[in-house]
């Protein structure tokens, strides 16, 4: 059997922030009645995190919940363990109206640090990245440049993205250009 491998193997640029492909990360779309308690149980079961608020995200290490929508989930688990994450959760869905389903190796997953890490974000996507609009435990979906990407807070001056696979190298240069030395605008400062 072959090596699964991330989309860009690790690739890292340090400008006025530092951006670096985070490796391969389980995740897993789940679609359903988020009041359900059974997917609810389901879903927290797995991730071992609280169910999160419409917006939010809760996450311990490698394990999470992430809202995305009103009926769907984005579950994250370490990558090894994201088949049998999916094989818990159908088992415990039986006869509910949900969907799941290992989205893993169709992401790339991008981390930005750094005391300008808000305003390389801030000059790609439509977000207000200050300090008052965007904090840990929040968590948008909206697009960076031409594409559709997640984001969220993993500390301080800390941010993930995740974006599909196919527009990895895309997503990778726009948050290099973003960060190139001597573009600081200084929108969050």
């Amino acid at each position: 059997m072959s090596e699964t491998l991330s989309a860009l193997k690790g690739a890292r640029f340090a400008g006025i922030a530092v951006v670096t492909e985070a490796g391969l990360r389980g995740m897993i779309t789940v679609r359903g009645d988020l009041a359900d308690t059974d997917v609810k149980n389901a879903v927290t079961g797995v991730a071992g995190v609280d169910m999160p608020g419409q917006r939010e995200i809760n996450t311990v290490g490698e394990r999470g919940i992430a809202w995305m929508s009103p009926d769907e989930l984005l579950v994250m688990v370490p990558h090894g363990e994201a088949e049998q994450a999916v094989e818990t959760m159908n088992a415990a869905l039986t006869g509910a109206h949900a969907l799941v389903v290992n989205v893993s190796d169709a992401r790339a997953v991008f981390d930005v640090t750094g005391p300008h890490a808000r305003e390389v974000l801030g000059k790609l996507m439509p977000v207000d990245f200050s300090a008052v609009g965007f904090g840990p435990g929040m968590i948008r979906r909206s697009r960076m440049a031409q594409v559709p990407a997640a984001v969220w807070m993993t500390g301080e001056d800390a941010f993930r993205v995740v974006c599909f696979r196919s527009v990895a190298q895309y997503v990778f240069d726009l948050l290099k250009a973003a960060a190139a030395e001597g573009s600081e605008v200084g929108l969050y400062a």
